[in-house]
């Protein structure tokens, strides 16, 4: 195999609510932290030991306008796409470093009861138009 593949699958739950930016041009981005947790018994000790893994995630305009309608805080998630690195300069100068994850495909994955009236789509494909729902560039060949 000649190319390479970012792609990155998790199922977890939000951590906040979805922030979001509105820009000039009207596209918009959301953001949100997913935690992911790993739970296991430590042979030695037997000693249950649990661990959370934090995730920041992007999703840009109808998308973000979708999940910015749909989910809060403690929902359940399954989110796809890639892993960017960000690369800015704070106010006192230091380069600063943020992994996030891209993503471009997800489906809701908490109960009805769990879930306001308004009842969501569950994937993306249902909300974006055909054609629309990823980027041609993003081939890893």
């Amino acid at each position: 195999m000649s190319g390479s593949l970012n792609k990155v699958m998790l199922i977890g739950n939000l951590g906040d609510e979805v922030k979001m930016h509105h820009f000039d041009g009207g596209g918009c981005i959301g953001r949100f932290p997913i935690a992911t947790n790993e739970s296991y018994t430590n042979k030695t000790t037997g000693e249950k030991v649990s661990n959370t893994e934090w995730h920041n995630v992007v999703v840009r305009n109808k998308a973000a306008e979708v999940c910015e309608k749909y989910l809060n805080k403690g929902d359940k998630i399954y989110v796809e796409e890639k892993i960017k690195t960000r690369k800015w300069q704070s106010d006192d100068g230091i380069q600063r470093y943020s992994t996030e994850i891209h993503v471009s495909e997800f489906n809701f994955l908490s109960t009805k009861n769990d879930i306001t009236t308004n009842s969501p789509p569950t994937d993306i494909k249902e909300i974006l138009p055909e054609n629309q729902n990823s980027d041609s560039d993003d081939l890893p060949f």
